[in-house]
């Protein structure tokens, strides 16, 4: 068991990391969390905003905002991991990683995902097109022939 800091809304609670992976953690926390609700973990340095996804008692699934440091976050020792300092307590610590970035990198891949749908429907559009002109090219020059051109 890893031990942290849980904040949840303006109370914070002691928790330990029971389990973690670069998109989420398995924590336990005497103090009841909401399911759905977004939450602080910290250890040491580390700030870890999650959502809640699920809760069975006293553990809940934390899925986090940001790839974890995994390795970072265990080989902490157990004094540099639990300073949460009075005067650092009130103020509300910064991202490493800005959102902004983020929100680029998913409109970039939205905007990949609907040229390369545009590109399918395109390709889809004149093939049907040519096919269609393919069945109707016999008939058609039958008719031609038939009226004399």
């Amino acid at each position: 068991m890893i031990p942290a800091r849980l904040r949840n809304g303006a109370s914070w609670a002691d928790a330990c990391i029971l389990n973690i992976s670069s998109r989420g953690l398995l924590v336990h926390s005497p103090r009841g969390v909401p399911q759905g609700g977004i939450v602080e973990l910290r250890r040491g340095e580390h700030v870890i905003v999650a959502q809640v996804v699920w809760r069975d008692g006293t553990r809940v699934g934390l899925r986090a905002d940001d790839r974890l440091p995994v390795d970072e976050i265990i080989s902490l020792d157990g004094a540099a991991a639990l300073q949460l300092t009075a005067a650092g307590a009130g103020q509300p610590e910064r991202r490493k990683k800005q959102r902004a970035a983020t929100m680029d990198s998913r409109l970039r891949g939205r905007a990949m995902e609907f040229v390369s749908v545009g590109v399918i429907a395109a390709s889809l559009a004149i093939t049907i097109w040519s096919m269609v002109e393919q069945a109707l090219a016999r008939p058609m020059s039958a008719v031609a022939a038939a009226l004399g051109g």
